[in-house]
C-alpha cells in the first residue's frame, strides 16, 4: 500500500479528465442503449485510435493538432459510414458495427507491425494514460465537450442520422486520447445501464454520480495499490453500477405516464 501516491497534483487533473469524459458520454450512452447499438462506442473509439496510429505511421506525431485532426477525421469517416449503413441496412447495423470494430483493430495492428514500440503504443491507446494528463491538455477537451453538451441539450436527445453519429464521433475523439478505448466504452455503457430503470433528470443525475464515484475510487485505489489506473477505474465503474442496484428505486421499472 502506497499512501504517498495520493498526490492531488496528479489525481486532480486525472479526475477532471474523467468528469469531462462523463459529461458527454453519460447522455450519449443513454441514447446508445435506447437505440440498441451497444458497441458503436467501442467501434468508433477503435477507429479514432487507428487515426492516432495512422498519424504516427505517417510521421505526423510531432504536432498534437495533426494527431487530433487525424483521429477526428477517422472517427467522422467511421460515423459517416455507420450513418450510411443505418439508412441502407438498419436491420444489420449491429453486426456491421462489429465488423467496423474488427477492421479498425486489425488495421491498427498492421500499422504498428514494424514499430518497435508498437505494443506499448497500442496498450496506451487501449488502457489510456489518464494519470499523465495536465490541466493544459484538458482546456480544449472541456471546450469541445461543452459545445457538444449544448448541442445535445438543444436537440433534447432527438438526434438522428449524421447528427447522432457525428456528435458521437467528436465526443469519442476527445475522450479516447485522454482515457483510452476501454474507459470510453465503460464510461458510456456502465452508468447508463446501471440507471436504466430511472427516467428524466433523476436518471441523468444518478448516472453522473455513479460515473464520478467510479473514477474517484479507481484513481484513489490505483494510487494506493500501485495498479494501472485505467483498468482499475473500469472495475470501479462496474462495482459502483452494481452497488447502485442495492437501492430499490434503481431496480424499479418506471410507470409510464398516462395522458
Amino acid at each position: 500500500m502506497n499512501l504517498a501516491g495520493l498526490e492531488v497534483s496528479i489525481l486532480g487533473p486525472a479526475l477532471v479528465a474523467g468528469l469531462i469524459v462523463l459529461s458527454t458520454h453519460v447522455p450519449l450512452g443513454q441514447q446508445v442503449l435506447k437505440r440498441g447499438i451497444i458497441f458503436i462506442d467501442l467501434a468508433l473509439a477503435q477507429v479514432a485510435a487507428m487515426g492516432v496510429i495512422a498519424a504516427q505511421f505517417f510521421e505526423l506525431g510531432h504536432s498534437d493538432w495533426l494527431v487530433q485532426l487525424a483521429a477526428a477525421a477517422a472517427a467522422l469517416l467511421g460515423a459517416a459510414l455507420l450513418g450510411f449503413t443505418d439508412r441502407r441496412w438498419s436491420r444489420y447495423q449491429e453486426p456491421l458495427i462489429g465488423i467496423l470494430f474488427v477492421l479498425a483493430a486489425t488495421g491498427a495492428l498492421l500499422l504498428l507491425a514494424n514499430n518497435p514500440h508498437g505494443g506499448e503504443h497500442l496498450k496506451n491507446l487501449l488502457v489510456g494514460q489518464i494519470l499523465w494528463v495536465s490541466y493544459g491538455q484538458l482546456v480544449p477537451a472541456a471546450i469541445i465537450s461543452a459545445v457538444l453538451l449544448g448541442f445535445i441539450g438543444w436537440r433534447r436527445g432527438g438526434m438522428n442520422g449524421m447528427a447522432f453519429y457525428g456528435t458521437f464521433a467528436i465526443a469519442i475523439t476527445v475522450s479516447v486520447q485522454l482515457v483510452g478505448v476501454y474507459l470510453v466504452f465503460a464510461s458510456l455503457i456502465i452508468p447508463a445501464l446501471a440507471t436504466v430503470h430511472l427516467s428524466g433528470k433523476k436518471r441523468l443525475v444518478s448516472a453522473y454520480l455513479i460515473g464520478a464515484l467510479g473514477y474517484l475510487l479507481g484513481l484513489i485505489l490505483s494510487a494506493v495499490l500501485d495498479l494501472p489506473s485505467g483498468a482499475l477505474i473500469v472495475w470501479m465503474l462496474a462495482a459502483c453500477g452494481l452497488a447502485a442496484q442495492a437501492i430499490p428505486a434503481m431496480r424499479r421499472t418506471p410507470v409510464p405516464a398516462t395522458g
